[in-house]
């Protein structure tokens, strides 16, 4: 004969089915599912300065989301609100364009190319009419419905080098160069540069 569950094991039992099916739930996101998620986040991200990127934020992060930039560093959801604005004004055609989006349970990640021309001095790069384009990394956990958090990296030394690259080969030169064009820059790879309410750093 079966004994009946004490409520203790009742209790186990609930609470383990509960976090199954929200483990199930997690892998189960499509990457249609996946990319509907974080939308409205990248439409933050594209000519912030024509969007309401308030409204987005509050749309697609948690009130207490953080946007982590080290393993220590972050900024909180109206931090971000405000450091998109300012890109919005440094770069008026600013474009995310995502490349790759995949799933590993309740955390999606997120291959983009980030691109613009700056309007005004960018980490000390006087505009030129130069465009950059540089590849991203994001990595959003989501919880509820909304990310909770977002770890990312973009290769700001790299927009820097083609803002600032300056050529050295003689048209001549490069007609017959096996490589392709080879630029340099002046600034070193290593920096950290406040333009405004934008705090941007390059390691």
């Amino acid at each position: 004969m079966f004994k009946p569950l004490t409520r203790a094991a009742l209790t186990v039992a609930v609470v383990t089915a509960s976090l199954h099916a929200v483990s199930v739930a997690a892998q189960t996101m499509t990457v249609d599912q996946a990319r509907k998620q974080i939308a409205p986040f990248y439409e933050m991200l594209n000519q912030p300065a024509t969007k309401d990127v308030k409204a987005l934020s509050e749309q697609a992060l948690s009130p207490d989301w953080k946007s982590y930039s080290s393993e220590t560093e972050f900024k909180g959801r109206d931090g971000f609100v405000a450091q998109v604005g300012g890109f919005g004004k440094l770069i008026p055609d600013l474009k995310w364009d995502i490349k790759d989006v995949m799933v590993d349970g309740n955390r999606i990640i997120v291959r983009s190319e980030a691109s613009g021309t700056p309007v005004v001095p960018f980490f000390g790069v006087p505009p030129s009419g130069k465009s950059f384009k540089i590849m991203t990394i994001d990595i959003h956990t989501i919880k509820d419905g909304k990310a909770i958090t977002a770890h990312h990296v973009e290769d700001w030394a790299g927009a820097i080098r083609q803002l600032s690259a300056k050529q050295f080969l003689t048209p001549e030169m490069d007609s017959v160069n096996p490589f392709p064009r080879t630029v340099r820059s002046s600034r070193p790879l290593g920096i950290s540069h406040q333009i405004g309410d934008v705090g941007l750093v390059v390691v």
